[in-house]
């Protein structure tokens, strides 16, 4: 393997259209924040993006205003937006490293990494009408929190385009 690190090694592109680019052949697509949910679900469509052949596209949404702007704010907090989705990016090139460690054999298939700004569920439910498989992690919200707090696990399996593999947090012992 050649000596540049994980890190380096896939560059990440950003869309700030609030889609995942187009015009890409159908793969997997993981959901990606770092939490170690969405770490255990890349671990588990890097062995999807094997077994099927197809390409991996690792996905970070950035929602830099949930509640939107005032108006003349948005001008005031573009220095930060940049500063928030460029911490995503370097977050996810951490994240593939991290995965990529903890295999048995690194993940060696076609690979993007992708950082779009937007809200999650509506990044997530657009991008996976030209997928395979979405693939994503749960963080173990249950019961009545799912209820008021809502999930993107949930949104996904009722609404996404695409088969979707939620994978739970490996058994403890």
């Amino acid at each position: 393997m050649a000596s540049v690190s994980p890190e380096q090694s896939v560059p990440v592109v950003l869309s700030v259209s609030g889609r995942p680019p187009t015009g890409r052949p159908p793969g997997v697509l993981a959901a990606c924040d770092g939490s170690d949910g969405s770490l255990w679900a890349l671990d588990r469509a890097m062995t999807e993006a094997e077994l099927f052949g197809l390409p991996l596209y690792v996905l970070a949404v950035v929602n830099p205003a949930p509640a939107g702007y005032p108006p003349g704010m948005a001008e005031l907090v573009r220095e930060s937006v940049e500063t928030l989705v460029e911490s995503m990016a370097d977050g996810l090139r951490r994240a593939v490293a991290v995965v990529q460690g903890q295999r048995s054999r690194p993940y060696a298939g076609e690979m993007s990494l992708h950082v779009v700004l937007g809200n999650v569920i509506e990044v997530l439910l657009e991008a996976s009408t030209r997928q395979h498989t979405l693939v994503l992690g749960t963080r173990g919200n249950g019961g009545f929190a799912r209820l008021l707090l809502g999930s993107v696990s949930s949104a996904a399996v009722h609404h996404a385009a695409c088969p979707v593999l939620v994978v739970p947090a490996p058994a403890e012992g």
